[in-house]
């Protein structure tokens, strides 16, 4: 499904919020949803987190860029719903365990991290930025 960041479930509509971005952000990426900004996030740390959209609705793609200032569309994060999200180069496996990491992408969690979705397709070999298929947990330090 070319051009979708959310994956569903289909039957309900998920919850946005729009604030301006702070730098040329990428769709399918992490942001720190502040009061007045969305910035990158790179780890699961303190602050509410969001996933960042691409605007279909004015035709950008999901890898086109924000320009810094414009208003982004962010997702609500919620366990269980699907989404496309931008990895880290590396090899995954279906289920796998994900942390956010640099440039909001998420890579494989370690012991002591921050677990915050499940890799959600064939496993295999993804390239740095690449969106795949994950599904969202309930946040907890992997043990």
């Amino acid at each position: 499904m070319p051009n979708v960041i959310y994956r569903g479930p289909a039957e309900r509509q998920p919850q946005t919020l729009n604030k301006p971005v702070t730098g040329a952000l990428l769709p399918g990426t992490a942001v720190l949803i502040g009061g007045t900004a969305f910035t990158q996030a790179t780890a699961p740390t303190a602050g509410r987190i969001g996933l960042l959209a691409n605007r279909n609705f004015y035709a950008q793609g999901d890898t086109d860029a924000y320009v810094s200032g414009e208003t982004g569309v962010a997702y609500r994060l919620e366990p269980e719903q699907e989404y496309r999200w931008a990895m880290a180069a590396a090899t995954y496996t279906q289920g796998q365990e994900l942390t956010i990491a640099a440039s909001g992408r998420l890579a494989a969690a370690a012991t002591g991290n921050v677990v915050v979705a499940f890799f959600d397709q064939a496993g295999g070999a993804v390239a740095a930025g690449a969106l795949a298929d994950v599904v969202i947990s309930r946040p907890y330090v992997k043990p």
